[in-house]
């Protein structure tokens, strides 16, 4: 779900593909800041692969996401190890994961922040810009030599880009990946393509052929039924299937806008062709008897119960749900039946990976600039959440009484500790007990750290994917104040519409020769104001910035 959140502002934002260097694009940088009176505690010589020491005992205020899985403990390894490393104390101020958006935002409304304000996905960075309360952290990349490492020998400079506001800045650190970490595909009963002799579908034509020899075998089945039909009518599948067409995102994800590189303007991503392409392949499936009408309204578990009855071959997931579902519901009702998640279909987009490399991050406290130790608190920073051995000790924790490593420096857990059941029966968990995989402190970093604790299957699905070129990012267009109110304003009807109407399409209530009038009716719903207050700041962005 949180993965979700991010890659919906991520793509909507979009990124400009800039040549300059990170500290040419970001504002003011560090150097040309007086920052004598601020380097309290700070390293003289910090660099790529400087283990951070502060030079003297210093302590920094940090929001603390309570996870309930592995609640919060002050005699954490994580806590006493970080210090001993680092010479840096955290004072975590803890906040319930179910409150932790509306007690972030009153903290910061009341000038009572931590200076370290960690999980915040970009949708929420916008409340804070204007009111001067979180830093413009872009400024000071001069002080964090592992982001700026990253940025380049990633190229991620036109992700970071997204990030920007109106005034060419941007206010969070996000999490890198040095590959996009895409999740959701489609699970397909792999024992009846074996019985009928067919491949893994490689492209959605194939996903046709396929379910076509599965009707055609068992015609008394939809061989296709989907979940996560709610709150969005087929969230996922819209949502695969527009990435696919090279569009933005639908269904769970929906865009308003895609960008069209051909015509360099934004369109909007309901009215587009690729949009009514996509309708019309899930028309077809619908009409066919291929795809189950009731995925647009089912509940999760009514989907599930399909599957498991074998009234249906194929549904949509990730990782978690392929284990934790789909195989154990299989497992009471057909113990021989076998159920995998293929490499997302190709569509007429091409072989790409659309997921994004960036993730949540760290907004800072406007009051942190202020601090003696504000370098130091930087360099911190830089260590923990972008270095790679900050990132191998945020996820694995210490050498020897964690986790061991081979003589590839391949990680293992210790055989006493466990990890999502790596070490199923372990007496220890790396995360209750030690506090190390905390979602606060490790994200991002490369596949091999990332992909840490997936099983070996799900590793060679993110293989697949990683070998694909990742999506390439539109560009941005930071919108004023004034424009994101008005904006706002328009995106809840559009966005009813297109949902109202896409169903219309799918399902035959609505005829196709109708599609010139339902772009009317999204132009009688400031659908061309829309695009126009986009396009107009996407130029003026590209004016400002070239």
């Amino acid at each position: 779900m949180f993965r979700r959140s991010w890659r919906h502002l991520a793509m909507a934002a979009a990124a400009l593909l800039a040549v300059s260097s990170v500290a040419a694009c970001s504002g003011d940088s560090a150097d040309s800041q007086d920052l004598s009176e601020n380097r309290a505690g700070a390293m003289a010589d910090y660099a790529v692969g400087t283990q951070f020491k502060a030079t003297e005992p210093v302590s920094f205020s940090v929001l603390y996401n309570n996870h309930p899985n592995y609640p919060l403990k002050n005699d954490w390894l994580f806590w006493s190890e970080l210090t001993s490393r680092t010479n840096v104390t955290l004072e975590p101020v803890a906040v319930p994961l179910s409150d932790y958006n509306q007690k972030r935002s009153l903290l910061i409304g009341a000038g009572d922040a931590p200076l370290l304000i960690p999980k915040t996905y970009p949708p929420d960075v916008h409340a804070y810009v204007s009111s001067g309360a979180i830093l413009p952290v872009s400024d000071y990349l001069d002080l964090m030599p592992n982001l700026k490492d990253k940025i380049e020998k990633w190229n991620l400079q036109p992700e970071l880009d997204t990030l920007r506001q109106a005034d060419g800045k941007f206010y969070l650190l996000p999490g890198l990946h040095e590959k996009p970490w895409h999740e959701y595909s489609l699970v397909v009963r792999t024992d009846i393509l074996d019985e009928l002799n067919l491949a893994v579908p490689k492209t959605w034509d194939d996903v046709y052929t396929m379910l076509k020899a599965m009707k055609a075998a068992y015609p008394d089945t939809i061989p296709f039924s989907d979940r996560y039909s709610q709150p969005n009518p087929a969230g996922n599948l819209l949502n695969l299937l527009a990435l696919s067409y090279g569009l933005q995102g639908a269904g769970w994800n929906f865009q308003h806008v895609s960008w069209n590189a051909n015509a360099q303007r934004f369109e909007y991503t309901g009215a587009t062709e690729q949009y009514r392409q996509m309708l019309q392949y899930l028309n077809r499936l619908v009409a066919e008897k291929l795809l189950d009408p009731e995925s647009f309204t089912q509940t999760d578990d009514l989907a599930r119960q399909k599957l498991a009855n074998s009234r249906s071959f194929v549904i949509s997931g990730n990782a978690q749900a392929l284990v934790n579902d789909y195989r154990p519901d299989l497992a009471a009702t057909n113990p021989k039946a076998k159920v995998t998640k293929i490499p997302l279909p190709v569509g007429p987009a091409g072989e790409i990976n659309p997921a994004s490399r960036l993730e949540n991050g760290m907004m800072i406290s406007s009051k942190a600039r202020d601090s003696k130790n504000f370098v130091a608190m930087m360099q911190f920073v830089d260590w923990l959440w972008y270095s790679d051995a900050g990132q191998e000790f945020a996820r694995w924790g210490v050498e020897g009484q964690t986790f061991v490593k081979d003589g590839s420096g391949k990680h293992t857990l210790a055989p006493d500790v466990d990890m999502i059941g790596l070490n199923a029966g372990a007496p220890k968990h790396l995360q209750k007990d030690f506090g190390f995989a905390n979602g606060v402190f490790s994200y991002g970093g490369k596949p091999e750290l990332v992909q840490a604790f997936f099983s070996a299957e799900e590793q060679e699905f993110q293989q697949v994917m990683n070998a694909r070129p990742p999506k390439s990012p539109p560009p941005p267009y930071p919108l004023s104040d004034e424009e994101r109110e008005q904006v706002s304003l328009w995106e809840t009807p559009l966005k009813d519409h297109v949902y109202q109407a896409t169903l219309q399409f799918v399902l035959g209530q609505r005829d196709f020769a109708q599609w010139d009038a339902y772009v009317g009716e999204l132009k009688g719903k400031n659908m061309d104001s829309y695009l126009s207050t986009v396009n107009e700041a996407y130029q003026r962005y590209r004016d400002q910035n070239n």
